[in-house]
Protein backbone atom coordinates (compact mmCIF):
# COMPACT_ATOMS: atom_id res chain seq x y z
CA UNK A 1 0.00 0.00 0.00
CA UNK A 2 1.13 3.32 -0.63
CA UNK A 3 2.66 5.61 1.94
CA UNK A 4 0.70 8.65 2.61
CA UNK A 5 3.12 9.65 5.43
CA UNK A 6 4.96 13.00 3.90
CA UNK A 7 1.28 14.32 2.59
CA UNK A 8 -0.41 13.75 6.57
CA UNK A 9 3.28 15.69 7.98
CA UNK A 10 2.55 18.49 5.08
CA UNK A 11 -0.92 19.27 6.22
CA UNK A 12 -0.37 18.29 10.32
CA UNK A 13 2.90 21.28 9.72
CA UNK A 14 0.32 23.65 7.80
CA UNK A 15 -2.29 23.04 10.74
CA UNK A 16 0.34 23.95 13.13
CA UNK A 17 1.31 27.13 11.39
CA UNK A 18 -2.51 27.74 10.49
CA UNK A 19 -3.71 27.43 13.25
CA UNK A 20 -1.49 29.79 15.72
CA UNK A 21 -0.90 32.62 13.14
CA UNK A 22 -2.16 36.41 13.45
CA UNK A 23 -2.83 39.22 10.71
CA UNK A 24 -0.68 38.86 8.15
CA UNK A 25 1.11 35.72 8.82
CA UNK A 26 -2.12 34.07 7.44
CA UNK A 27 -0.74 35.18 3.89
CA UNK A 28 2.60 33.73 4.52
CA UNK A 29 1.14 30.50 5.06
CA UNK A 30 -0.79 30.86 2.34
CA UNK A 31 2.22 31.48 0.19
CA UNK A 32 3.86 28.50 1.58
CA UNK A 33 1.64 25.76 1.45
CA UNK A 34 -1.45 27.06 -1.18
CA UNK A 35 -1.04 26.53 -4.63
CA UNK A 36 -0.93 29.71 -6.90
CA UNK A 37 -4.01 28.31 -8.64
CA UNK A 38 -6.01 27.11 -5.72
CA UNK A 39 -9.27 26.16 -5.22
CA UNK A 40 -11.67 26.43 -1.88
CA UNK A 41 -15.04 25.31 -1.09
CA UNK A 42 -17.18 26.23 1.60
CA UNK A 43 -20.37 26.14 3.04
CA UNK A 44 -22.70 29.36 2.69
CA UNK A 45 -21.95 32.10 2.57
CA UNK A 46 -18.64 31.72 1.83
CA UNK A 47 -19.08 29.38 -1.54
CA UNK A 48 -16.40 28.98 -3.91
CA UNK A 49 -12.88 30.92 -3.71
CA UNK A 50 -10.24 30.85 -6.14
CA UNK A 51 -7.33 32.78 -4.55
CA UNK A 52 -5.79 31.52 -1.63
CA UNK A 53 -5.19 35.51 0.26
CA UNK A 54 -8.82 35.46 -0.62
CA UNK A 55 -9.44 32.51 1.82
CA UNK A 56 -6.98 33.86 4.44
CA UNK A 57 -9.12 37.14 4.53
CA UNK A 58 -12.65 36.08 4.39
CA UNK A 59 -12.49 32.86 6.36
CA UNK A 60 -9.47 31.98 8.35
CA UNK A 61 -9.23 35.92 9.55
CA UNK A 62 -12.55 36.84 10.38
CA UNK A 63 -13.03 33.71 11.80
CA UNK A 64 -9.90 33.41 13.89
CA UNK A 65 -10.71 36.99 14.91
CA UNK A 66 -14.31 35.96 16.24
CA UNK A 67 -13.43 32.53 18.00
CA UNK A 68 -10.18 33.89 20.09
CA UNK A 69 -7.85 31.43 21.33
CA UNK A 70 -9.06 29.33 18.72
CA UNK A 71 -7.85 25.04 19.18
CA UNK A 72 -8.01 22.34 16.52
CA UNK A 73 -9.70 19.33 17.75
CA UNK A 74 -9.09 16.73 15.34
CA UNK A 75 -11.19 13.55 15.93
CA UNK A 76 -10.30 11.89 12.79
CA UNK A 77 -7.05 12.54 10.70
CA UNK A 78 -6.44 10.58 7.52
CA UNK A 79 -5.08 10.20 3.87
CA UNK A 80 -5.34 7.98 0.99
CA UNK A 81 -5.54 8.22 -2.75
CA UNK A 82 -9.37 8.78 -4.59
CA UNK A 83 -11.08 5.67 -5.92
CA UNK A 84 -12.59 8.06 -8.29
CA UNK A 85 -11.88 8.81 -11.58
CA UNK A 86 -10.32 12.04 -10.89
CA UNK A 87 -7.95 10.68 -8.89
CA UNK A 88 -5.11 12.68 -6.42
CA UNK A 89 -3.64 12.27 -2.94
CA UNK A 90 -6.09 13.28 -0.06
CA UNK A 91 -5.64 14.79 3.63
CA UNK A 92 -8.76 14.74 5.64
CA UNK A 93 -9.38 15.99 8.84
CA UNK A 94 -12.44 16.12 11.34
CA UNK A 95 -13.41 17.75 14.25
CA UNK A 96 -14.13 20.86 16.00
CA UNK A 97 -12.72 24.40 16.11
CA UNK A 98 -12.85 25.53 19.07
CA UNK A 99 -11.87 28.95 21.02
CA UNK A 100 -14.11 31.76 23.31
CA UNK A 101 -16.90 33.77 20.79
CA UNK A 102 -15.64 37.35 21.44
CA UNK A 103 -16.76 38.36 18.68
CA UNK A 104 -19.41 38.69 16.09
CA UNK A 105 -19.22 36.26 13.50
CA UNK A 106 -21.91 36.37 10.17
CA UNK A 107 -24.32 38.63 12.17
CA UNK A 108 -24.25 36.05 14.75
CA UNK A 109 -23.53 37.67 18.29
CA UNK A 110 -20.56 36.72 20.39
CA UNK A 111 -21.02 35.42 23.89
CA UNK A 112 -17.23 35.92 25.44
CA UNK A 113 -17.88 31.62 26.17
CA UNK A 114 -16.83 28.66 24.81
CA UNK A 115 -17.78 27.81 21.21
CA UNK A 116 -17.44 24.99 18.80
CA UNK A 117 -17.44 24.89 14.96
CA UNK A 118 -17.84 21.04 13.72
CA UNK A 119 -15.78 21.22 10.58
CA UNK A 120 -15.00 18.42 8.38
CA UNK A 121 -11.66 19.07 5.67
CA UNK A 122 -10.46 17.42 2.38
CA UNK A 123 -6.93 18.47 1.27
CA UNK A 124 -5.89 17.47 -2.40
CA UNK A 125 -2.43 17.36 -2.10
CA UNK A 126 -0.08 18.12 -5.57
CA UNK A 127 3.65 18.82 -5.75
CA UNK A 128 4.02 19.63 -2.40
CA UNK A 129 1.41 21.88 -2.20
CA UNK A 130 -2.57 21.67 -1.70
CA UNK A 131 -4.16 22.25 -4.81
CA UNK A 132 -7.89 21.98 -3.67
CA UNK A 133 -9.57 21.90 -0.65
CA UNK A 134 -13.47 21.21 0.48
CA UNK A 135 -13.78 23.23 3.93
CA UNK A 136 -17.17 21.73 5.50
CA UNK A 137 -18.63 23.40 8.28
CA UNK A 138 -21.79 23.35 10.58
CA UNK A 139 -22.86 27.02 11.33
CA UNK A 140 -26.09 26.83 12.41
CA UNK A 141 -24.81 24.40 15.04
CA UNK A 142 -22.59 26.83 16.52
CA UNK A 143 -26.02 29.66 16.59
CA UNK A 144 -27.54 27.25 18.28
CA UNK A 145 -24.78 26.93 21.10
CA UNK A 146 -25.36 30.87 21.33
CA UNK A 147 -29.22 30.61 21.80
CA UNK A 148 -30.10 31.37 18.76
CA UNK A 149 -32.65 28.57 16.47
CA UNK A 150 -32.54 29.08 12.92
CA UNK A 151 -34.32 26.09 12.60
CA UNK A 152 -37.39 24.88 14.37
CA UNK A 153 -38.13 21.49 13.56
CA UNK A 154 -35.42 18.60 14.63
CA UNK A 155 -36.20 14.78 14.29
CA UNK A 156 -32.90 13.75 16.10
CA UNK A 157 -30.75 14.90 18.87
CA UNK A 158 -28.30 18.43 19.05
CA UNK A 159 -25.27 17.18 20.70
CA UNK A 160 -21.33 18.80 20.77
CA UNK A 161 -20.60 15.35 18.52
CA UNK A 162 -17.75 13.49 19.93
CA UNK A 163 -15.40 11.47 17.81
CA UNK A 164 -15.17 7.31 16.98
CA UNK A 165 -16.30 5.07 20.02
CA UNK A 166 -12.77 3.77 20.52
CA UNK A 167 -10.79 7.03 20.08
CA UNK A 168 -8.74 5.70 17.09
CA UNK A 169 -9.70 8.20 14.53
CA UNK A 170 -6.29 10.16 14.11
CA UNK A 171 -4.43 7.77 11.78
CA UNK A 172 -0.83 9.60 11.90
CA UNK A 173 0.67 6.12 11.45
CA UNK A 174 0.04 4.07 7.87
CA UNK A 175 -2.52 1.53 8.15
CA UNK A 176 -3.67 -1.92 6.98
CA UNK A 177 -4.07 -2.08 3.19
CA UNK A 178 -6.63 -4.79 4.30
CA UNK A 179 -8.36 -3.06 6.47
CA UNK A 180 -8.85 0.02 3.68
CA UNK A 181 -9.97 -2.22 0.97
CA UNK A 182 -12.79 -3.50 3.65
CA UNK A 183 -13.58 0.30 4.37
CA UNK A 184 -14.09 1.48 0.76
CA UNK A 185 -15.97 -1.73 -0.30
CA UNK A 186 -18.16 -0.90 2.46
CA UNK A 187 -19.26 2.46 1.40
CA UNK A 188 -19.04 1.35 -2.02
CA UNK A 189 -21.65 -0.88 -1.38
CA UNK A 190 -23.45 1.18 1.28
CA UNK A 191 -23.94 3.72 -1.70
CA UNK A 192 -24.72 1.18 -4.89
CA UNK A 193 -27.39 -0.31 -2.54
CA UNK A 194 -29.27 3.47 -1.32
CA UNK A 195 -29.17 4.61 -4.79
CA UNK A 196 -32.59 4.07 -5.71
CA UNK A 197 -34.30 4.41 -2.48
CA UNK A 198 -36.23 1.15 -2.35
CA UNK A 199 -35.90 0.74 1.21
CA UNK A 200 -39.41 1.76 2.76
CA UNK A 201 -41.44 1.03 -0.26
CA UNK A 202 -40.21 -2.34 -1.40
CA UNK A 203 -38.79 -3.70 1.44
CA UNK A 204 -38.73 -2.56 5.39
CA UNK A 205 -35.78 0.37 5.07
CA UNK A 206 -34.49 -1.17 8.48
CA UNK A 207 -33.67 -4.27 6.29
CA UNK A 208 -32.30 -1.85 3.88
CA UNK A 209 -29.70 -0.37 6.08
CA UNK A 210 -29.09 -3.72 8.11
CA UNK A 211 -27.16 -4.84 4.76
CA UNK A 212 -24.61 -1.93 5.32
CA UNK A 213 -24.82 -0.93 8.76
CA UNK A 214 -24.30 -2.70 12.54
CA UNK A 215 -27.37 -2.34 14.52
CA UNK A 216 -25.08 -0.18 16.90
CA UNK A 217 -24.62 2.30 14.11
CA UNK A 218 -24.23 6.55 15.06
CA UNK A 219 -25.47 8.76 12.63
CA UNK A 220 -23.91 12.23 13.40
CA UNK A 221 -26.12 14.41 11.71
CA UNK A 222 -26.15 17.97 10.97
CA UNK A 223 -27.67 20.72 13.11
CA UNK A 224 -31.28 20.82 11.67
CA UNK A 225 -31.51 17.06 11.69
CA UNK A 226 -29.50 15.59 14.47
CA UNK A 227 -27.94 12.81 15.38
CA UNK A 228 -29.28 9.19 16.24
CA UNK A 229 -28.56 6.08 17.46
CA UNK A 230 -29.49 2.43 16.47
CA UNK A 231 -30.92 1.18 12.91
CA UNK A 232 -34.40 1.49 14.08
CA UNK A 233 -34.01 5.13 15.43
CA UNK A 234 -31.95 6.03 12.46
CA UNK A 235 -34.91 5.14 10.10
CA UNK A 236 -37.22 6.57 12.75
CA UNK A 237 -35.48 9.69 13.54
CA UNK A 238 -33.94 10.27 9.90
CA UNK A 239 -33.84 8.16 7.00
CA UNK A 240 -37.42 7.26 6.92
CA UNK A 241 -38.41 11.65 6.82
CA UNK A 242 -35.70 12.06 4.49
CA UNK A 243 -37.17 10.04 2.37
CA UNK A 244 -40.74 11.16 2.62
CA UNK A 245 -39.68 14.59 2.63
CA UNK A 246 -37.59 14.63 -0.97
CA UNK A 247 -38.86 13.38 -4.77
CA UNK A 248 -37.35 14.00 -8.13
CA UNK A 249 -33.68 12.97 -6.57
CA UNK A 250 -30.90 13.32 -8.74
CA UNK A 251 -27.34 11.60 -7.26
CA UNK A 252 -24.79 13.74 -8.91
CA UNK A 253 -21.45 11.59 -7.84
CA UNK A 254 -19.15 12.94 -5.41
CA UNK A 255 -15.61 14.42 -5.78
CA UNK A 256 -13.64 12.12 -3.71
CA UNK A 257 -14.31 9.05 -2.22
CA UNK A 258 -11.53 7.63 -0.06
CA UNK A 259 -10.47 5.43 2.96
CA UNK A 260 -7.54 4.36 5.21
CA UNK A 261 -7.65 2.01 8.13
CA UNK A 262 -11.19 1.54 9.08
CA UNK A 263 -11.89 5.21 8.65
CA UNK A 264 -13.18 6.54 4.82
CA UNK A 265 -15.52 9.14 3.23
CA UNK A 266 -16.60 11.29 0.27
CA UNK A 267 -18.01 14.66 -0.80
CA UNK A 268 -19.56 16.46 -3.69
CA UNK A 269 -20.33 19.59 -4.70
CA UNK A 270 -23.04 18.63 -5.25
CA UNK A 271 -23.99 15.14 -4.01
CA UNK A 272 -27.67 15.58 -4.13
CA UNK A 273 -30.81 17.89 -6.05
CA UNK A 274 -34.04 17.53 -3.98
CA UNK A 275 -37.41 18.95 -4.13
CA UNK A 276 -39.13 19.08 -0.82
CA UNK A 277 -42.96 17.64 -0.93
CA UNK A 278 -43.37 19.50 2.09
CA UNK A 279 -42.61 18.20 6.12
CA UNK A 280 -38.85 17.93 6.44
CA UNK A 281 -37.44 19.87 8.86
CA UNK A 282 -40.97 22.29 9.00
CA UNK A 283 -41.07 23.45 5.74
CA UNK A 284 -43.67 23.53 3.11
CA UNK A 285 -43.63 21.99 -0.44
CA UNK A 286 -42.01 23.86 -3.03
CA UNK A 287 -42.50 23.75 -6.50
CA UNK A 288 -38.82 23.61 -7.77
CA UNK A 289 -35.06 21.72 -6.20
CA UNK A 290 -32.25 22.70 -4.81
CA UNK A 291 -28.79 21.32 -4.58
CA UNK A 292 -27.27 19.19 -1.34
CA UNK A 293 -23.23 19.75 -1.00
CA UNK A 294 -22.25 16.95 1.85
CA UNK A 295 -19.13 15.40 3.35
CA UNK A 296 -19.85 12.22 4.77
CA UNK A 297 -17.36 10.14 6.94
CA UNK A 298 -17.43 6.66 8.34
CA UNK A 299 -16.01 4.48 10.72
CA UNK A 300 -16.18 0.93 9.60
CA UNK A 301 -16.68 -2.36 12.44
CA UNK A 302 -16.45 -5.44 10.58
CA UNK A 303 -18.14 -5.97 7.91
CA UNK A 304 -20.18 -2.65 8.38
CA UNK A 305 -20.10 0.80 8.69
CA UNK A 306 -21.40 1.48 12.25
CA UNK A 307 -20.68 5.29 12.54
CA UNK A 308 -21.13 8.54 10.43
CA UNK A 309 -20.67 12.29 10.52
CA UNK A 310 -22.38 13.87 8.06
CA UNK A 311 -22.32 17.99 7.05
CA UNK A 312 -24.80 19.07 4.93
CA UNK A 313 -25.24 22.84 3.33
CA UNK A 314 -28.32 23.09 4.50
CA UNK A 315 -27.83 27.14 4.65
CA UNK A 316 -27.02 26.84 0.91
CA UNK A 317 -30.13 24.08 0.36
CA UNK A 318 -32.66 26.28 1.73
CA UNK A 319 -31.60 29.68 0.24
CA UNK A 320 -31.99 28.47 -3.01
CA UNK A 321 -35.54 28.08 -2.33
CA UNK A 322 -35.83 31.74 -1.38
CA UNK A 323 -35.49 31.08 2.70
CA UNK A 324 -32.52 32.76 4.67
CA UNK A 325 -31.81 30.93 7.75
CA UNK A 326 -28.49 32.70 8.49
CA UNK A 327 -30.93 35.68 8.21
CA UNK A 328 -34.21 34.08 10.10
CA UNK A 329 -31.87 32.87 13.37
CA UNK A 330 -30.03 36.46 13.54
CA UNK A 331 -33.40 38.03 13.03
CA UNK A 332 -35.61 35.99 15.91
CA UNK A 333 -32.10 36.40 18.46
CA UNK A 334 -32.58 40.13 18.30
CA UNK A 335 -36.23 40.29 19.18
CA UNK A 336 -37.14 41.25 22.37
Amino acid sequence: MKSYQIEKEFVLNYYRELDKAVGDQHYEIANKYLADKYLWRGFHPFNEINSSHEVMTSFWITFKEAISRMQRRMDIFMAGDNSLEAGGTWVVSMGHLMGLFDNDWLGITSTGKMAFLRYCEFNRIEENKIVETAMYFDIPHLMKQVGMTPFKVQTAAHLIQPGPLNHDGLLFSQQSAEETRKTLEAINYMVGDIKNWTGGREEPLEDELARSWNDDMIWWGPEGIGATYTIERYAKQHSGPFREGFDKRVFNGHICRMSEGCFGGFFGWPNLTLRPTGGFMGMPEFEKSADMRVIDIYRRDGEKLTENWIFIDLLHFWNQLGVDFLARGILDKKKP
